[in-house]
């Protein structure tokens, strides 16, 4: 699985208090029944990052079959209720 990171998707993350590298360690380790289309190319994942803080991530994948992820941010409290009711 390939990523790429430009100047700009990493500021956007790091607005949220998340690395690149956790961003990407949430996508590896969610399965692909996990990924939710949000239409527009866009793909969300959420669970667990480092630490086990929980996080959603938002991608879309290139042409090239890159990984580009736009958004990232930790769960607010109602999300990570509805993300723990529903078993992931």
């Amino acid at each position: 699985m390939e990523f790429r990171w430009t100047e700009r998707n990493v500021e956007h993350v790091g607005e949220h208090g998340i690395e690149p590298a956790e961003a990407e360690i949430l996508i590896r380790s969610a399965r692909t029944s996990q990924w939710e289309y949000r239409g527009d190319r866009k793909w969300l994942v959420r669970g667990r990052g480092l630490g086990g803080r929980f996080l959603q991530v938002i991608f879309v994948i290139s042409e090239d079959g890159a990984i580009i992820v736009i958004h990232a941010r930790p769960m607010s409290d109602a999300e990570k209720r509805r993300y723990r009711r529903r078993g992931k």
